[in-house]
């Protein structure tokens, strides 16, 4: 088993080594290296051609009724690292600025114990690429690696979380992390002199009325006890001052609480920016990409068993967390199969993806302890 000291290396030295969406070669050939050391009696590792970065680990079961899945993201940002630690980033450029260094310690904390101990039920672990970019959960649920022998009945998965006691277990039974959907629209219109406007077509003024008509989208269309955002926060149109435009660019995003509001709040988004356009005798362009980043939805039933046992510990101290605006990717896992995310507190100052986040260490083992003991609590159900 991991000791706070080995959880402790092993998280440092995945700090130092961040890779992003779907390049965590290094990541990948270090959780092998670990993954080796432990006892391999009841364990299968399998790799994905489709997604090479990827890593899952099977732990059989003594007498399984179902099996458990476990899902640790493995990527990092294109953040520049200012914290100061000996154990710094060594690729320029790049940090576990979201602490999924923190994620894959407690997942492998968590597999060494059963590795030693067989486990009554089966447990997969999921070593997921790309959650920051490029959905790596869409990606391997949709190329099938989650049939057959590799059928996982319901899914757990944790996210750290900066202003939670470190190693305090926070959760809701609802919606933890709302989904997301990337907003790109393009106004085209015909370029002009600004002194001849009759004569143009001007994508700068089809841009503004579309900026403006969409904040009523969410005042008029959303109930206000529900909850959603849309943001646009870049926009680019024009060269110089006497040129009126012939294109304006924007890009935003859309995050919503599930998954049936955000479709609806992307098909108003559609007809606004179409009626804007046929208004300014513009032509326009909607690309609306959400990919895999699905509201998190925790599962009910699941959901209220967990936090009942993490209540019920004396060594944990549990904090029910309202649904948040984040976006996470493995919405789209519990999106198909059920199951729970949860918040493990790692106690900073610091926001997640802030470029000086620096997770206390001693929420290592007190997840792994947490975790572990659920999990076995889970199988006698």
């Amino acid at each position: 088993m991991l000791d706070q000291d080995a959880l402790s290396q092993i998280r440092r030295h995945l700090h130092q080594i961040p890779e992003l969406a779907l390049h965590e070669t290094q990541t990948h050939a270090y959780l092998q290296q670990v993954i080796a050391t432990f006892p391999q009696t009841w364990l299968t590792i399998r790799q994905l051609p489709e997604l090479p970065t990827a890593l899952l680990v099977k732990v059989q079961g003594r007498a399984p009724k179902r099996t458990i899945g476990y899902r640790a993201d493995i990527d990092a940002l294109p953040v520049t690292e200012d914290t100061g630690l000996p154990f710094s980033s060594t690729h320029p450029g790049i940090a576990h600025a979201c602490g999924h260094d923190m994620h894959m310690t407690v997942a492998l904390g968590v597999l060494s114990q059963f590795a030693q101990h067989q486990p009554e039920d089966n447990l997969i672990f999921f070593f997921q690429p790309a959650e920051e970019a490029e959905y790596g959960g869409k990606r391997a649920y949709d190329a099938g690696v989650f049939t057959g022998d590799w059928h996982v009945d319901e899914f757990y998965g944790l996210h750290d979380r900066p202003d939670l006691p470190a190693g305090a277990i926070g959760c809701t039974n609802g919606t933890l992390f709302a989904g997301t959907t990337e907003i790109n629209i393009d106004f085209i219109g015909q370029g002009g002199h600004a002194a001849f406007p009759q004569n143009a077509t001007d994508a700068v003024v089809a841009a503004a009325y579309f900026v403006t008509q969409v904040q009523s989208i969410i005042s008029r269309n959303v109930a206000p006890t529900d909850s959603a955002v849309i943001t646009l926060g870049k926009l680019q149109a024009g060269t110089i001052r006497n040129v009126i435009a012939d294109h304006a660019r924007i890009e935003g995003t859309l995050r919503g609480f599930t998954q049936e509001a955000i479709r609806f709040l992307q098909q108003r988004i559609r007809t606004v920016a179409e009626g804007v356009a046929e208004s300014c005798g513009c032509q326009v362009q909607v690309d609306l990409n959400q990919g895999g980043y699905y509201p998190v939805e925790n599962d009910p039933a699941l959901t209220t068993a967990f936090i009942a046992y993490m209540q019920a510990q004396p060594n944990v101290t549990f904090i029910d967390t309202p649904g948040v605006m984040t976006g996470e990717d493995f919405g789209y896992l519990l999106n198909k199969i059920p199951g729970t995310m949860f918040w493990l507190g790692v106690n900073d100052d610091h926001e997640l993806h802030s470029a000086q986040l620096a997770p206390d260490e001693a929420a290592l083992s007190r997840g792994v302890t947490a975790i572990t003991g659920f999990l076995t609590h889970r199988m006698q159900a």
